[in-house]
């Protein structure tokens, strides 16, 4: 699917679209021995690169299986998160954890993380200079990572991902492509419960996640 509308920060995004997870590895951390999961999550529980350092509980680095196949990538943390230093609790995460359930995946066997990994104050938006200040982290867990399959919810992390503006209804739906992974888009569990209407056709999401999990295994 060719997308008609560019993202408000193209120039952001540029890096993104040339190479590889690990061709972004070797730009941006040359010189590194290591850069495992502790190191890296280490470095973003002491960031202090944007305003969301001073006023955050704890930093949300992400939780999950390093092995696993699937990544699931959200917008930022929330309250409960901020407290908790964990992606998707409260509500929200037990929507996320019934959604996984009901296309047999457990949520322990799956990685979850956020774009942006402080809590924006309010639960607003994340601005410009949060977003380039955070995902290079982001990036950075992709690479070790190395998931064959991303599912991204809501409207900013998949415009993100993906470098548009369309918004998650026209995005849904269908596979994409990100950095040559596949990318499944849907809405976020957050949304969905202030919008019940809307689970039904999450529900078709989820299954075309399911649907492309066996892909993924025979290519293996």
């Amino acid at each position: 699917m060719e997308l008609k509308k560019r993202s408000p920060y193209p120039r952001l995004f540029q890096d993104l679209k040339r190479g590889t997870f690990s061709s972004f590895k070797e730009r941006e951390v040359k010189g590194r021995r290591e850069d495992s999961f502790g190191v890296l999550e280490e470095e973003v529980g002491q960031c202090q690169k944007c305003s969301l350092s001073k006023s955050r509980t704890n930093a949300v680095f992400g939780k999950g299986c390093l092995s696993s196949k699937l990544v699931i990538i959200g917008e930022a943390p929330g309250y409960e998160e901020d407290i908790r230093g964990e992606p998707f609790v409260g509500r929200a995460g037990e929507l996320l954890t019934k959604m996984l359930a009901a296309i047999e995946i457990e949520r322990e066997d799956v990685y979850i993380t956020n774009v942006i990994k402080c809590r924006p104050p309010g639960n607003r938006n994340p601005l410009r200079e949060e977003i380039e200040a955070c995902l290079p982290y982001l990036l950075r867990q992709l690479s070790i990572l190395k998931p064959s399959i991303i599912l991204s919810l809501g409207n900013f992390a998949t415009q993100t991902l993906l470098d548009t503006s369309e918004g998650i209804t026209r995005l849904r739906g269908m596979v994409h492509t990100y950095q040559g992974v596949r990318l499944i888009p849907t809405f976020h569990p957050a949304y969905l419960l202030r919008n019940p209407d809307f689970k039904r056709a999450a529900w078709e999401d989820m299954k075309l996640l399911r649907k492309e999990l066996p892909q993924i295994d025979e290519e293996s």
